[in-house]
């Protein structure tokens, strides 16, 4: 019997900053992604929020946290939260 190659996608991971934690056991995190512009060359910053499952309401505002993408929990939660990185200070 041969042995099949099925490799295992990693699911797709952030970086962001805590904006909000006002919903029970939803955070919103805003991710800050940057790019050369293809024409210009200038450096441009792009932002999006997402809002997250927190299960323990462990986040805090202004946290940075560790996303990854999840099933949905809801409407609009589509990532969870996987750490924290950093408290704020």
């Amino acid at each position: 019997m041969e042995k099949l190659n099925t490799k295992v996608k990693s699911k797709p991971k952030r970086v962001g900053i805590v904006v909000s934690d006002k919903m029970n056991k939803t955070a919103v995190v805003e991710v800050v992604r940057q790019y050369r512009h293809p024409l210009y060359g200038k450096i441009v910053r792009k932002s999006k929020k997402y809002k997250v499952h927190d299960e323990k309401n462990d986040a805090n505002l202004g946290d940075t946290v560790q996303i990854e993408e999840h099933i949905p929990v809801s409407k609009t939660k589509r990532w969870k939260l996987s750490k924290i990185v950093e408290r704020k200070k």
